[in-house]
């Protein structure tokens, strides 16, 4: 069995990952954890998550609790990310990180930290959102530059990061697709008197709205019609899902950053 270390474990996807992990037959967690002042610390993970005791108590902080498993699993935020995979490092634990808003500096930070360990980081764990990722550069690839895109996201109104890095990551794939590089095609914000739309604009805007888990819809529209690829999360399982398989995989791993493609094999797609 691959020993698990959950952080957050008292957050929304910390509970959904541990009860994840536990439906898992390869996966065993054997230690939580929460950021120092949480009142969870000291309680049992499996009460707060799975409603009944399985022995792991949540503990204060990851140094606390790293020598204790063989992967951590991180929702967390990405401060706290980067302070994890510091650690991580040190102690050449695996890792899959499913936190947002991680910044450029961050991720150039974290494949050099990857150096002493493997790690699984990926902007949206879900199956299906991967196999999204994909159909946008095939359709953007295949439409050309006669279809305008647009990107809208809708996100829960307890999230941190706009706009999510799901639709981000959908942003480079359908600019991957057009030849175009993001940075300098995508438009963010439309308010005033704003003149055309520029024809190779990629628009991604961000609704954040009472409990709304996670939607994505990629807009291609040319004259007279247009394709909508759309995305919509029931509820934050299929997130945690994706985790425990990731988590699954990498565990004996050589050292580096890999992503949701490499563990669902969709590179070559």
């Amino acid at each position: 069995m691959i020993k698990v270390i959950i952080a957050g474990a008292a957050g929304r996807m910390g509970q959904r990952v541990a009860c994840m992990v536990n439906a898992h037959p390869g996966l065993e967690c054997t230690a939580a954890f929460e950021a120092p002042g949480s009142p969870a610390i000291g309680k049992d993970a499996g009460v707060v998550a799975l409603g009944s005791e399985n022995g792991v108590i949540i503990s204060e902080g990851l140094e606390s609790v790293i020598d204790q498993g063989d992967v951590i699993i991180d929702f967390t935020f990405h401060k706290a990310t980067m302070e994890f995979a510091r650690l991580a490092a040190r102690h050449n634990r695996a890792m899959v990180i499913g936190t947002t808003g991680l910044s450029a500096e961050n991720l150039a930070e974290l494949q050099e930290l990857a150096k002493n360990f493997p790690c699984v980081q990926a902007p949206n764990m879900s199956i299906c959102v991967n196999v999204l990722f994909k159909l946008v550069k095939k359709t953007a690839a295949i439409l050309g530059d006669d279809y305008d895109i647009e990107i809208i996201e809708a996100h829960h109104n307890k999230k941190k990061d706009a706009p999510s890095g799901t639709a981000l990551k959908l942003g480079e794939m359908a600019a991957e697709g057009v030849n175009r590089n993001l940075k300098d095609v995508v438009v963010l914000e439309r308010s005033g008197i704003i003149g055309e739309r520029k024809p190779k604009e990629i628009g991604i805007q961000t609704i954040r709205a009472a409990d709304i888990v996670g939607e994505h819809t990629v807009y291609f529209a040319g004259p007279g019609e247009r394709i909508e690829l759309v995305h919509r999360a029931h509820s934050r399982d299929h997130f945690a899902k994706g985790a425990a398989t990731a988590a699954a995989w990498i565990v004996g791993k050589e050292c580096g950053v890999y992503s949701m493609f490499d563990v669902l094999g969709l590179h070559d797609l």
